[in-house]
C-alpha cells in the first residue's frame, strides 16, 4: 500500500482523481490541497462523503515525506515549482498540466509564448500515453499526463503513423464537454451560454494541443512531417470528447488492411475499444470509463480503392483524458496491475 498526495484536488480533474484513488486497491490518500479552500474539508466543497481536510500547498511541501507519489492537478503554468520541489524529495511526480508535456524548451516557447522556467526537467519527464510509451513509463519517476484532445487524436492515428500509412494532411474536428475548460467562472462556460449551443474556438493551426499531436505522431512515423488542421468545439455536455479525423492512406491500402493493423497494434490493450465495421464511436461508449473507443469508416464504402478514411475516437476527458490516464501511468510506474482502480 502506498500513499498519494493530490495538489489541486477541488478542480474537475482533481476531484475525479480523488474518487479514483479512493477506490484504488493499493493506494491511500495522504493529503490533498486546494488554493481556494484550504482549511475546509473536501465534503464542504464537493458533494462527496469524504472529510479529507484541504491544506495549502506550502503545508504539502512540509508533509512531502508522508506520501510516495504526488499528482499535480494545477492550472497550466503552476506545476513547475511544485514539480521541482517534490521531485527533489525523491517522490514520483505525475503532472496533469501542460507544463512538462513538450520535451524541448523551444517547443514550449513556440506554443506557450514564454521561456520554460525549468528546462532541465523537461527531458526527465516521460510523456504518459500508456499505449505508446508503456516501456518508458515502467519505473518512471516524472510523468507528464497527455492533454485530453491529443489522447483521442494520437490513439486514433498512432497505428497509421507507425505503419507509415498516414499521409501528410490531417484534418481533425473535435468536440469537448464543458468540463474540459476547467472549473472556472468564464462567460462561455455559463449554462445559458453553453446549453443548446456549440462553439468552435482556436480553429486552424492555433490550439496548443497540436504540439502533442505532432510530437507523438511524427516520432512514431517513418515519414513524419504531418500538417494538422485542428478545429476544437465546445459541446453542451458535461464530459466527453469526440474527435473525427479525416485522413488518406497510400494507394493499395484497403479498409481490411487498416482494420487488421489496428487490431494488431492494440491487441490486448485493456482500454482500447475498436468498433466493428458499420459502428461509430460515440460519447456513450466511453464516458465514466478509462476507455478510448475507435471507429474506422471509408469515405466511399462501396469503392474498394478509396484512400480516404474517417477515424472517430472518443473518451471521457476527465478520465482517459486526464485523471484515469494519470492513475494508469501510476500503475505502470509503481508496478501495480495497469487496470487497478480503473475497471
Amino acid at each position: 500500500m502506498i500513499k498519494a498526495g493530490v495538489a489541486g484536488a477541488t478542480g474537475y480533474t482533481g476531484i475525479e482523481l480523488v474518487q479514483l484513488l479512493h477506490r484504488h486497491p493499493h493506494v491511500e490518500i495522504g493529503w490533498i490541497t486546494s488554493a481556494s479552500s484550504a482549511g475546509k474539508r473536501l465534503c464542504d466543497v464537493h458533494a462527496v462523503p469524504w472529510e479529507y481536510p484541504l491544506i495549502a500547498l506550502e503545508e504539502a511541501y512540509a508533509r512531502a515525506g508522508e506520501v510516495d507519489v504526488v499528482f499535480l492537478c494545477l492550472p497550466h503554468g503552476q506545476s513547475i515549482e511544485p514539480a521541482r520541489r517534490f521531485a527533489a524529495r525523491g517522490l514520483c511526480v505525475i503532472d496533469l498540466s501542460a507544463d512538462f508535456r513538450l520535451g524541448h524548451p523551444e517547443a514550449y516557447r513556440r506554443w506557450y509564448g514564454m521561456e520554460h522556467p525549468a528546462p532541465e526537467l523537461l527531458p526527465q519527464f516521460v510523456y504518459g500515453l500508456c499505449e505508446v510509451n508503456r516501456a518508458q513509463l515502467r519505473k518512471a519517476r516524472l510523468i507528464a499526463v497527455p492533454g485530453c484532445y491529443p489522447t483521442t487524436v494520437n490513439l486514433g492515428l498512432y497505428p497509421l503513423a507507425k505503419a507509415g500509412w498516414l499521409e501528410e494532411r490531417v484534418i481533425v474536428d473535435s468536440k469537448s464537454g464543458v468540463s474540459g475548460a476547467g472549473r472556472t467562472l468564464k462567460t462561455p462556460y455559463l449554462f445559458v451560454e453553453a446549453n443548446e449551443n456549440m462553439t468552435p474556438y482556436n480553429i486552424g493551426y492555433r490550439h496548443r494541443h497540436i504540439a502533442e499531436m505532432e510530437m507523438v505522431l511524427n516520432a512514431a512515423s517513418p515519414n513524419g512531417g504531418y500538417r494538422f488542421t485542428f478545429s476544437p468545439h465546445l459541446l453542451p455536455v458535461n464530459r466527453g470528447i469526440l474527435s473525427t479525423m479525416y485522413v488518406r492512406v497510400p494507394v493499395g491500402v484497403t479498409e481490411a488492411q487498416v482494420r487488421d493493423l489496428y487490431e494488431e497494434t492494440y491487441a490486448g490493450e485493456p482500454f482500447i475499444h475498436l468498433l466493428p465495421a458499420g459502428q461509430q464511436a460515440s460519447l456513450r461508449h466511453t464516458v465514466h470509463t478509462n476507455r478510448c473507443a475507435i471507429s474506422i469508416t471509408p469515405e466511399l464504402p462501396d469503392d474498394p480503392t478509396c484512400r480516404d478514411l474517417i477515424i472517430v475516437a472518443t473518451e471521457d476527458n476527465l478520465i482517459k483524458g486526464a485523471s484515469g490516464q494519470a492513475v494508469q501511468c501510476m500503475n505502470l510506474a509503481l508496478g501495480f496491475p495497469e487496470t487497478a482502480g480503473l475497471l
